[in-house]
């Protein structure tokens, strides 16, 4: 029930946690469905809201020639920028809760993929695969790769976090980010001695983009994505647990060193399916679960999925961004959340410090 607050004799109307929680959640959403068709018809050619929606249920409804558009339109709307804007809405929220998920793991709220040489490992099985060994397995070769890379930086994580010499989480943050360092010089000495005719193409997971998706594309990482939500939104009352402290949470019953591995490998499976489909895009798991915790505070039940709202939200205004600051080029959106990540970094920094 809300609840009534007296402040200069006038009676205030203050919302509970769980009514906050709804009420953003609720205005996340509808922010998302009016900001994707808005997002698409911005970009180098502007379209018609009214088009959008025309373009929309004439293939819903199998009549894509009779919506009264011209082919042309139709094509940059239905085969490259709807698909584009749904993979800017699934890669923010499994980024977010990618981080979220790592920065409980650690207690660490600098945690990141990308810091923690998640996003590293992904790219150098990535460069492997493009540059040197080919597609062994088909389309899935390019997911296995860079998941396989993934799960090798996490597992050299996951032994540091095991070792007595690992005194705090800023430890192992650092050992992260010089993981990270590695990884990334190993990949860019993969490509230095590979085909400089593949190196263009290797470009595009080191910067981050979303000009390669399409409707094929989408599928993996929205089931992936589900599945690892649904997997978090299970064990949050753990991971609530986890953050008190592991002598807390082994009181509990909870087997502490077997759940920290799930959660990586989860973290680390979302972050290797969405970094071999849209490059290694740094800092929205840092940035958006601090968003988050803002407005509805640390309990995971809430805040995983604000930043799973949160996180869509801002990759998808982000891809407008990349759209139309340089257009008719495309910036690679990993250089703005780049530029945006490091100032937020640092200023965590500075406010950790005082």
């Amino acid at each position: 029930m809300p609840i009534l607050t007296p402040k200069s004799g006038k009676p205030k109307l203050a919302l509970t946690p769980d009514q906050r929680f709804i009420l953003l959640c609720s205005i996340g959403a509808v922010l998302i469905l009016l900001s994707i068709p808005l997002a698409v018809s911005m970009g180098t050619t502007s379209i018609q809201a009214e088009q959008i929606y025309q373009i929309i249920l004439a293939h819903l409804s199998g009549n894509a020639q009779d919506s009264g558009v011209p082919l042309g339109i139709q094509n940059i709307v239905w085969e490259l920028r709807i698909p584009r804007t749904l993979m800017a809405c699934i890669t923010g929220a499994g980024l977010a809760i990618a981080g979220l998920c790592l920065q409980s793991i650690t207690r660490n709220t600098l945690a990141d993929p990308h810091l923690l040489g998640i996003s590293s490992g992904a790219v150098l099985g990535a460069v492997i695969v493009t540059v040197h060994t080919g597609e062994f397995f088909g389309p899935l070769t390019l997911p296995i790769a860079a998941f396989s890379g993934s799960l090798l930086a996490t597992f050299i994580i996951a032994l540091v976090s095991q070792s007595r010499y690992m005194f705090s989480a800023t430890h192992l943050l650092m050992c992260g980010v010089a993981l990270s360092f590695v990884l990334m010089s190993v990949a860019n000495f993969a490509l230095f001695i590979g085909d400089n005719r593949a190196g263009h193409q290797v470009i595009f997971w080191m910067l981050g983009g979303l000009g390669l998706a399409r409707w094929d594309f989408l599928l993996i990482p929205f089931v992936v994505f589900i599945v690892c939500f649904i997997f978090l939104r299970l064990h949050t009352r753990y991971i609530n647990a986890m953050l008190i402290g592991d002598e807390t949470a082994a009181s509990l019953g909870i087997q502490v060193t077997r759940l920290r591995m799930q959660l990586f490998i989860a973290s680390a499976l979302l972050t290797s399916v969405l970094v071999a489909h849209t490059g290694a895009i740094g800092f929205v798991g840092l940035m958006i679960p601090h968003i988050g915790r803002y407005f509805v505070g640390g309990d995971i039940r809430r805040l995983l999925p604000i930043s799973a709202v949160f996180g869509g939200l801002f990759l998808i205004w982000v891809d407008v961004l990349s759209r139309t600051v340089l257009a008719p080029q495309d910036l690679p959106i990993g250089i703005i959340t780049g530029f945006l990540g490091g100032l937020f970094f640092i200023a965590l920094l500075i406010r950790g410090m005082r």
